[in-house]
């Protein structure tokens, strides 16, 4: 009786592994991942997001985010501001706008020897003049390019 019912429960799960459609995360996730999905989301949705992005909670945590990098190159790179890549000078100086500019539409681009140019929109002309000295503040910037224009938000 117990070689049979060893061989019933063996028996079972080979044939519920067999029989499995693949591996998933999650219960919810698609079976057929060639499908794309284009459900737009509620408006309540929309509006909760950029809220979220918007608050004073995010901006803490990518200040503290742009702290903790520069930290880090402080450690890899012997504290040199000479050495730093463009790619991560650019990455701090955009969460740096986006953490104290949140409704401006900036894109940062940042080249060897620490020059940054920020070009987009923002909603008024105080915004505006903060860029430069906000692009500064992260380690590495020497040059500032400001080709951001003032424009009225989107609503």
């Amino acid at each position: 009786m117990n070689k049979l019912t060893f061989f019933l429960i063996s028996g079972l799960l080979i044939f519920t592994a067999a029989c499995n459609d693949g591996a998933r995360t999650s219960q919810t996730a698609p079976v057929n991942t060639d499908v794309v999905q284009t459900q737009t989301p509620a408006p309540e949705e929309t509006q909760e997001a950029q809220e979220d992005a918007q608050s004073e909670l995010r901006r803490r945590q990518l200040n503290q985010d742009i702290r903790a990098r520069e930290q880090r190159n402080n450690i890899f790179n012997e504290g040199s501001a000479q050495n730093r890549n463009p790619d991560n000078i650019a990455s701090e100086v955009r969460s740096k706008l986006e953490a104290n500019i949140p409704r401006g539409s900036l894109t940062v681009e940042a080249a060897e020897g620490g020059v940054v140019t920020v070009s987009g929109t923002v909603t008024n002309q105080q915004e505006l003049a903060k860029i430069e000295r906000l692009a500064k503040e992260i380690k590495g910037v020497t040059t500032v390019n400001v080709k951001a224009t003032v424009a009225k938000p989107k609503t």
